[in-house]
This record gives structure tokens, sequence and C-alpha cells, in this order.
């Protein structure tokens, strides 16, 4: 058994789809960021590859590639995946905190979960995300921007 952590922050911005857990949020601002900006995913495909000792998202598909300019996260979360089942592992499990002032995600966590988990292949009780806000303090309180943090397990084999 071995175990990453991840964490993402993204700037929230106009003109975008807030994109969270490979779930589209109905929100007037959108996340910023090179591909559709989904800091949940963004967190577990870090945590994915810490678990590994694969580096970051950042090594795997950088910003300065335009292929990756505004691809769906899930695509990432695939790609992570099939890296870590290269070498040998499957995930075990994701634990997740998406830390927002706006909007109130509690209604969308279970998608987010039943999203996540069917990528990866494994059973949705082995994901679960959560929401908390920043309690009106700092820049997530000021709603410019959405946090996640994910750890993730993965055991040898299948």
């Amino acid at each position: 058994m071995r175990f990453g952590i991840g964490y993402d922050i993204h700037r929230l911005g106009k003109g975008r789809k807030l994109m969270l857990g490979g779930v589209e949020i109905p929100y007037v601002l959108g996340l910023e960021g090179y591909s559709d900006g989904d800091a949940l995913l963004h967190a577990i495909c870090d945590a994915m590859l810490g678990a590994i000792g694969g580096g970051d998202i950042g090594i795997h598909f950088p910003q300065d590639d335009v292929t990756y300019k505004d691809i769906s996260s899930l695509e990432l979360l695939r790609r992570v995946n099939k890296m870590v089942l290269e070498k040998g592992y499957t995930v075990n499990n994701v634990d997740s905190v998406i830390v927002a002032e706006e909007p109130v995600l509690g209604h969308f966590k279970a998608k987010m979960a039943e999203v996540i988990s069917s990528v990866l292949g494994i059973v949705k009780d082995c994901v679960n995300v959560k929401a908390t806000t920043a309690e009106g303090m700092g820049a997530l309180g000021r709603v410019e921007g959405i946090a996640c943090y994910a750890v993730v397990s993965v055991k040898k084999g299948g």
C-alpha cells in the first residue's frame, strides 16, 4: 500500500464553466486554467502520481503543450489512472476536500464521487468528496478561487 497527497487551487473567472470532480456546477463563474480548470481532479491526479512516485501533473501535461489546452480533466484522470495501472498498482481509495465559499456543493458531491469512481474503475464507496468553506477568510473566503485537497491510496495488483 502506498499513499499520495494532492493540492490544487484556481482563480474563479467569468466566461468559463465551473467543473469540479468531472461535474458541471451551475454558477456564474468558472475556474480559470489551461485545461478545464477542474481543481478537484487535478488534486486527485497529483495524489495518484505521488502515490506511485510519478511526479505531478505539470510534468506529464505541461501548460506549454497546446495538446492540453482546454482538455477535459476527466481525460487527464484517465491518463493518470493508466500510469498507475502500468506501474502495477490500482487505486484503493480517494479522500478529498473542496474549499469553496460559493457555490454550495452539497448536492453535487455524490455525483462527483460517482464520476470519479467510474473513471478509476473502483466502487463508489472508495471515493469520498467533502466540501467546506473558508469561513469568509482570505482569498477563498472572498470567493476569488477554489482550492482542493486529495489523499489517494494505491495497492499493488488488482
